[in-house]
C-alpha cells in the first residue's frame, strides 16, 4: 500500500464532513427565496443558524460514519467512479430516509425547533452533488501526480503464458490506467513481451516479493502447477501484496473475492484479509482508548504486584523485557511481570549476548528434560527458576497486565496472533511466517480455545485462522472468552 493512498483517502473524511454541514446553510439560505417546486408557491418555513447548526453537525458526522462502514473511504484506489458516485448516491437515499424519520420522531423529545422538510430535501441534492463533484476533481489530481510521476506507480508482476500479440491489448490497458508500471512477467518460457522482464523461476517471484519490489500481482494465464500457483498466493499474503485475476481465468476456488477493474479490465482480486483498512484504523482507535481504560483501573493492581515481586526476589528490574517478533519480522520489547528469579532470566534484551548468557543456557537444559509442549512452544514443569509468586500472577495471566503499554505505543494490539521469540520464529515453516504479518497480541484465538493444551501446529492454525477471518465481533467474542475463562479461575 502507497502512502499516498492513505492520503488521499483520509483527506475525504473531513472534506466530505464539512460539505455536508455546509450544505444545511446554503440548502437554509435556497429556501428562503425558493422552493424549487413549478407553480407552486409554498409558504416560507427556515430555521435559526444556532438550531441549524447543531442539527448539521450531528447529522454530518452520522453520515461519514455510514460512508466509512460502507467502504466509501476504502484506502485502495477504486478505478470504478461510477460504482463510487452511485454508491455515494445510495447512501445519501437511505441517510435521507433514515434522518427524516429520525427527526420527526424524536420532536419534542430531543428538541423543540423543528427543520424544514425541504431544507432537509435540499441538503441531500446539494451534497450529493458535490460530493460527488470534488471526489472526481480528487480523483483526477491524483491522475495527473501518478501521470506526471509525481507520485510512484504501483509496481505489476503478471503471471503470464501468452504471447504479446494475444495480450498486447490488456498491457496497453494497464498502462492506460497511469496507475501501473508492469516491470515483469512470470512464465515457464519466455514470450518476449516487449519492455517487461521475463522471470523464469518462482524462486525469482519469491525475491521480488520478499524485497518489497512489487506492489501487485496479476494472474491472465500460465502452464504453472496449483500447487505452484498457491505458493505464490501464500507469498502474496505473507507479504501483503494484492492478488487478482482476468476473469475466469483462475481456477483455485477462494470465497473471499471482489471484481474491481484495471481501467477497463474485469479481474477479480483476492482478498487477504476481510477486513479493510478503515477497520484497522477503528481497531487502532479501540485499542489506544482501551489500553489507557484497563491502565487506569488495574495500576493499583499493578503496583500491588510490583511490591510482592520486590519483596520475592529484590533484584531489578520488575517489569521484565522480553525480545519478541512483531509485523514484517521486526523486533520489540514485551513487557511482562518478572516471576522468574533475574539471574535465571533471559537477557538478550538487556545488550547481554545471547552467547554469554548462562540463563538461556539453563533454560535450553530444562526445555529438553522438563518441557510438556512441542518445540517451538515450550511449559517447564515444576520449573525451579520461578519466584513464589508465580503461580498467583500466571494463573490468572497479571503477568501480562504491563503489555497494555506495549498496546499503547502500539507494537501490539489488543486482539491479533501471539508474538514468539527470534528462536522460535526460526522453526517456522513457509506457510506459517503469515503470523507475522500483523500485529501480535495481548490475547488471541488460542488464549481462550484450549490455551496450554495446543501444539504449535494448532495454535499456528487458529492464529491463521484469526487473519483470514477477522472482523470486530471476534475481537470482542475473544476478548470477552478472555475475560471469562480468568473469571472461572
Amino acid at each position: 500500500m502507497r502512502k499516498y493512498e492513505i492520503i488521499f483517502s483520509i483527506i475525504k473524511i473531513p472534506l466530505d464532513f464539512f460539505i455536508i454541514f455546509f450544505s444545511f446553510f446554503i440548502a437554509r439560505n435556497i429556501r428562503l427565496f425558493t422552493d424549487l417546486i413549478p407553480w407552486v408557491n409554498l409558504p416560507i418555513q427556515t430555521i435559526n443558524s444556532e438550531s441549524l447548526f447543531y442539527f448539521a453537525i450531528f447529522w454530518s458526522f452520522l453520515y461519514v460514519l455510514l460512508f466509512a462502514t460502507h467502504s466509501l473511504y476504502n484506502i485502495k484506489i477504486i478505478n470504478s467512479k461510477i460504482k463510487e458516485s452511485l454508491d455515494i448516491i445510495r447512501y445519501s437515499i437511505y441517510w435521507f430516509i433514515f434522518y427524516s424519520v429520525i427527526i420527526y420522531l424524536s420532536k419534542w423529545i430531543f428538541y423543540n425547533t423543528e427543520i424544514p422538510r425541504l431544507i432537509i430535501l435540499f441538503t441531500l441534492i446539494i451534497w450529493t452533488i458535490l460530493v460527488i463533484l470534488w471526489r472526481i476533481i480528487l480523483n483526477n489530481i491524483q491522475n495527473f501526480l501518478l501521470t506526471r510521476n509525481i507520485i510512484p506507480k504501483r509496481k505489476l508482476l503478471i503471471i503470464n503464458n501468452k504471447k504479446y500479440n494475444t495480450i498486447k491489448t490488456i498491457i496497453k490497458d494497464i498502462n492506460n490506467s497511469n496507475i501501473y508500471n508492469v516491470i515483469w512477467y512470470i512464465n515457464n518460457e519466455d514470450k518476449k513481451i516487449k519492455k517487461i522482464k521475463f522471470l523464469w523461476w518462482y524462486k525469482k517471484v519469491e525475491n521480488i516479493i520478499e524485497n518489497n519490489k512489487c506492489d501487485e500481482i496479476l494472474y491472465i494465464d500460465s502452464k504453472f502447477s496449483k500447487k505452484e500457483l498457491f505458493k505464490i498466493w501464500e507469498l502474496t499474503k505473507i507479504y501483503w501484496i494484492r492478488y487478482r485475476y482476468i476473469t475466469n481465468s483462475f481456477d483455485v476456488t477462494k470465497t473471499n473475492t471482489t471484481m474491481t477493474l484495471i481501467n477497463k479490465i474485469p479481474v477479480i482480486e483476492i482478498k487477504n484479509t476481510p477486513i479493510d483498512n478503515w477497520w484497522k484504523i477503528i481497531k487502532r482507535f479501540i485499542d489506544i482508548i482501551w489500553s489507557i481504560i484497563w491502565i487506569i483501573l488495574f495500576f493499583p493492581l499493578m503496583i500491588i504486584i510490583w511490591i510482592l515481586i520486590k519483596i520475592d526476589d529484590p533484584s531489578w528490574p520488575i517489569i521484565y523485557k522480553n525480545r519478541r517478533i512483531w509485523q514484517n519480522r521486526k523486533i520489540f520489547n514485551l513487557y511482562k511481570f518478572r516471576y522468574l528469579k533475574w539471574k535465571y532470566c533471559i537477557k538478550d534484551s538487556y545488550w547481554i549476548n545471547t552467547k554469554d548468557d548462562n540463563a538461556l543456557k539453563y533454560e535450553k537444559e530444562l526445555i529438553k528434560k522438563s518441557s510438556t509442549r512441542n518445540w517451538p512452544l515450550y511449559k517447564i514443569k515444576n520449573d525451579p527458576r520461578k519466584t513464589q509468586i508465580w503461580n498467583f500472577i500466571e494463573k490468572y495471566s497479571i503477568d501480562e497486565l504491563p503489555q497494555f503499554f506495549n498496546v499503547l505505543i502500539w507494537n501490539m494490539s489488543l486482539v491479533w496472533p501471539r508474538p514468539h521469540q527470534p528462536r522460535e520464529v526460526e522453526k517456522y515453516e513457509k506457510h506459517q511466517k503469515i503470523l507475522l504479518t500483523i500485529k501480535p497480541w495481548v490475547t488471541w484465538m488460542a488464549q481462550v480455545n484450549w490455551r496450554e493444551k495446543n501444539n504449535f501446529v494448532k495454535e499456528a492454525n487458529l492464529d491463521i485462522f484469526y487473519i483470514e477471518n477477522r472482523n470486530v465481533l471476534l475481537d470482542f467474542k475473544i476478548l470477552f472468552k478472555t475475560f471469562w475463562t480468568i473469571f472461572k479461575r
